[in-house]
């Protein structure tokens, strides 16, 4: 460990990461991992964060384990909990009952700790940047966790991440992160494929996540700022962290996962040509980044959100002895010829999003640890350089992005509260300037 600052080196990380282990920890059934394993007693679930991606979690949780009950929920606005609920209630509809309780049905920015505290698991699904505040409380109350990626969209939420994971292990507790290509067939298949050595070592190799956009939420008559920014979150850094923090951080994940390493420092570009709109925030609609690891390998890296462009979410890697190309599942040779080909097509292996949640509540179940948190927090990290050098236009290495000061996300959130970033009176928000703006 480098005790400045009393954060970890990246030049540490690969010893101890769950990089290295696919966030597994396995270990006999001791007396221990009996207190903190369930058996066959029914596991209550809390939802914080009620959109589309927590119902679907939900709905793989409660699908995960026949003695699971959903017993609370937490969202800052009423109308999206009750939304959620609806669907989780309509996709069981004949199979079993979903109630919850309308006490414990929680609104507002406090709702979180209401609800954690009535559960033994909990979903954390809100906008990224309150993702380290819920992690943490959730671990302090003993709660095994499933969350979303990424996990902060800052340094400061990643030092507090990296801290509360390793709470989590000391207290046996799980937590999962849905960076689900870990827990996908046909990746695990084609990592243990150049683990042993197919492609020699990586030296190269370019990630993907580029398509016309998600959704916007046009600014409604009566909204107050902070209303309107959490509405409309994907568009704003301190609650989103950019597209290459919310998408493009799984291309990024599995570039370091089968390289086995973080990067050493990242330069790059990005700006806003299409999607520039009021609507659209402060957010780039393109970036590219150059990542190069301790190794000597680089990973070009990119995203972007134009329609009408190519669209591609995919990895490809470059070694000393062949390539493999992660979407076709497909391995070659130095010279272009197949030397192994993944034999199932997508769907035929089960779906990845349950995987994730099946494993949770096996492991919960049995007193084993999943530990996915650290790797998650690397991962958002390395996004995070990403965007650093995108809107800088300057190298950034991983120690400064690690230990950087800047913080986006506030401690606390009230309806009271300014947002950090406000429009100006044309209604539109800074933009980040290369050359100008300093690690933002």
């Amino acid at each position: 460990m480098d005790t400045t600052n009393n954060q970890p080196s990246r030049r540490t990380f690969i010893k101890t990461s769950a990089l290295a282990t696919g966030g597994l920890l396995t270990a006999p059934m001791s007396m221990d991992a009996m207190v903190h394993g369930f058996g066959e007693k029914k596991l209550k679930l809390a939802l914080v964060g009620c959109g589309g991606r927590g119902s679907g979690a939900a709905v793989q949780a409660l699908t995960a384990d026949p003695n699971v009950e959903l017993v609370a929920m937490a969202d800052a606005f009423a109308d999206r909990l009750e939304g959620s609920l609806k669907a989780i209630q309509e996709h069981f509809e004949g199979e079993k009952t979903i109630s919850v309780k309308e006490k414990n049905r929680f609104v507002g920015f406090d709702a979180y700790r209401k609800a954690i505290d009535l559960a033994d698991v909990v979903i954390l699904t809100t906008p990224p940047g309150f993702r380290p505040y819920h992690f943490e409380y959730a671990i302090a109350q003993d709660k095994h966790v499933f969350m979303e990626k990424p996990v902060a969209t800052d340094p400061v939420g990643i030092r507090k991440v990296l801290e509360t994971a390793k709470a989590a292990q000391a207290k046996k507790l799980n937590v999962v992160v849905g960076l689900q290509r870990h827990y996908q067939q046909k990746y695990l298949s084609l990592l243990e494929q150049v683990r042993g050595g197919a492609i020699g070592t990586i030296r190269a190799g370019q990630v993907y996540w580029n398509d016309a956009g998600v959704w916007v939420n046009k600014r409604q008559a009566g909204q107050s700022e902070l209303e309107y920014q959490m509405r409309n979150w994907y568009y704003f850094n301190w609650l989103c962290g950019d597209h290459i923090l919310e998408q493009h951080i799984h291309n990024i994940d599995v570039a370091n996962w089968f390289i086995g390493e973080y990067p050493i420092e990242a330069q790059g570009m990005g700006g806003r040509q299409v999607r520039n709109g009021i609507d659209h925030g402060e957010i780039f609609d393109h970036h590219f980044v150059e990542f190069t690891y301790p190794g000597g390998a680089v990973i070009s890296s990119q995203c972007r959100h134009q329609p009408g462009t190519m669209s591609r979410v995919d990895e490809v890697f470059q070694g000393t002895q062949g390539s493999v190309v992660l979407g076709k599942g497909v391995i070659t040779d130095m010279a272009g010829n197949a030397q192994y080909e993944y034999p199932r097509k997508w769907g035929e292996d089960p779906n990845p999003y349950q995987v994730e949640h099946d494993r949770l509540f096996a492991s919960i179940r049995s007193g084993g640890v999943i530990a996915d948190a650290e790797n998650a927090a690397k991962s958002t990290l390395t996004a995070i350089m990403g965007r650093m050098a995108t809107y800088s236009g300057k190298k950034v290495t991983w120690e400064e992005a690690l230990n950087a000061t800047y913080q986006l996300m506030p401690e606390t959130v009230s309806w009271d509260t300014t947002p950090p970033t406000l429009p100006n009176a044309e209604g539109r928000y800074p933009i980040p300037q290369p050359g100008k703006t300093q690690f933002v």
